[in-house]
This record gives structure tokens, sequence and C-alpha cells, in this order.
């Protein structure tokens, strides 16, 4: 299955049409060196099929993304000896998504490094009733 924007940077790239530094190529799947990196050997993972987010990709890419994001992530850490790996992904603008084409990014991380992919703890309210919501809209 394929799907493609032409006005999309990662489509363009996944084509051919803008050069990158692959490191993982499959038939659903592209990984490549981001050209921006949070740190030395942050990875891009990009499906063949254009989505904007999660929740437009097809299940059966869902379900090997991560299996591919966990081949890639061991293969970078084996290369640079780092001490953990970030899995991120962002679905809209809001949590922090810049470029509207599925994606996950595979970030090297180093002890002390200070990127900063944190947050401020809070105190959860109510988390008995946000989960029986939660579950009835599944």
């Amino acid at each position: 299955m394929t799907k493609t924007d032409d006005n999309c940077i990662f489509c363009k790239i996944i084509k051919g049409e803008i050069p990158s530094n692959k490191i993982y190529d499959d038939e659903d799947f592209m990984v490549m060196l981001d050209i921006s990196p949070a740190s030395k050997g942050h990875a891009v993972l990009l499906p063949k099929y254009h989505a904007e987010n999660l929740f437009e990709l097809p299940d059966e890419y869902k379900e090997k993304a991560l299996k591919v994001a966990g081949k890639c992530a061991a293969a970078i850490k084996k290369t640079l000896n780092c001490d953990g790996i970030n899995i991120l992904q962002n679905n809209g603008e809001a949590a922090g998504q810049t470029v509207f084409h599925f994606h996950i990014h595979i970030i090297p991380r180093m002890s002390g490094d200070n990127l900063g992919i944190t947050w401020v703890q809070k105190t959860a309210e109510d988390n008995e009733k946000l989960a029986e919501e939660i579950k009835s809209n599944m």
C-alpha cells in the first residue's frame, strides 16, 4: 500500500527527490539520520505511506513501526555506545509535531547530555473516572 503527498518533504525524501543518509530501508519504511539532530545518531523513521499522524496511519504500519524503531535503536546504541535511547512520536502541533507526515524520532542519549526531553510531574486527579471515560471511547 502506498500513498504520497507531493507537497510533503518526507514523501520527497522517501522518493529520493531530496538526499538523505538512510540507515534502514524496506518496502514499508525508511529510517534516516536527522538533518538537524538533537544528538549524534538521531534518526527519523518514516512510513512510505503518507499519513499526517498516528490516527491516520493504517494498523499494519503501526504494528511494524515499533519493531523497525527497535531494530534501528539497537544498532544505534551498539554503534555509539550511548547510555539510552528516546523513542519519540508527536501527533499534532500542540504536541510538537512540525512535519505532518507520521514519523518516529530515535534519539541517542548520554548521561548528562541536558537535552531536556522531560516534563514536570503533576498530581493525578480523578484517574479512576478518567480511565473509565477513556475506556468507553475505545
